[in-house]
């Protein structure tokens, strides 16, 4: 492994320990699709049970930080310069009808600035994390977005836009994922309004350290966050076609 900060190794092993219960939970959603009650209130439960054991281990390391969270809120603590922003399943819709395209999020924000970034897809075992100054990784392995500048060859990640658009494109429902994918070049671009800061906190980093470009994100606006992030090849052509969206 390439070499990470403290902060970071934290981040890790407090991601895997809660994929353990995650992976479990989604092995059960078979059972329960057939269920009277249908599944949603066992992701729920899957979510909040995540989210507690992420926060327990990120607590142990760095009690005094301040925490955002999908299903906590956010938890001010004696550090309000640094704070863990949390999203313990992105992509639930996915996860709920046993579709295995989802992720654990975690951001470490310091000084109104995203420097650290960890997205990690449980069932897939594909982690990509990175730290400012530090690179951009997929597995311990650099990571660079695409390097196309021709739109036609490419292929984006959008949201809900107002007009169809005119270029090649999917909606995978994990908005840490889609981010990801671009810092690493499987992406294009990805595009998408009205998002939670914790969907894309960790991707924020990813995307600059592999030498992308994102939008301007203010860290202080936890609801509808927009979000737009390419290469530096692209950025302009996908600007361009998509407007206003």
């Amino acid at each position: 492994m390439n070499s990470i900060s403290a902060n970071l190794n934290v981040m890790i092993k407090a991601c895997e320990k809660a994929s353990k219960i995650l992976i479990r939970d989604f092995g059960e959603l078979e059972k329960l699709q057939v269920s009277k009650k249908g599944p949603r209130d066992f992701v729920t439960n899957s979510d909040v049970k995540a989210e507690k054991i992420i926060i327990e281990e990120l607590k142990k390391a760095r009690p005094n930080y301040s925490i955002i969270s999908e299903e906590n809120g956010v938890e001010k603590n004696k550090d309000t310069t640094n704070s863990w922003i949390i999203d313990p399943i992105d992509g639930t819709v996915n996860f709920l009808h046993g579709i295995p395209h989802f992720a654990i999020s975690i951001a470490l924000k310091s000084n109104d600035e995203i420097i650290s970034g960890l997205i990690f897809d449980p069932i897939k075992d594909e982690m990509f994390y990175a730290e400012k100054n530090n690179g951009a990784f997929f597995n311990n392995q650099r990571i660079r977005v695409s390097k196309k500048n021709n739109l036609d060859e490419c292929l984006f990640a959008v949201g809900k836009l107002k007009n169809e658009p005119s270029f090649t494109y999917r909606r995978s429902g994990c908005a840490a994922l889609d981010i990801a994918y671009v810092a690493s070049g499987r992406l294009d671009g990805y595009a998408q309004s009205n998002l939670n800061l914790w969907d894309i906190a960790a991707g924020i980093v990813l995307i600059k350290e592999a030498g992308g470009m994102i939008n301007d994100i203010d860290l202080n606006n936890i609801k509808n966050v927009k979000v737009l992030a390419t290469s530096v090849e692209i950025n302009t052509k996908f600007t361009e076609k998509l407007g206003n969206f």
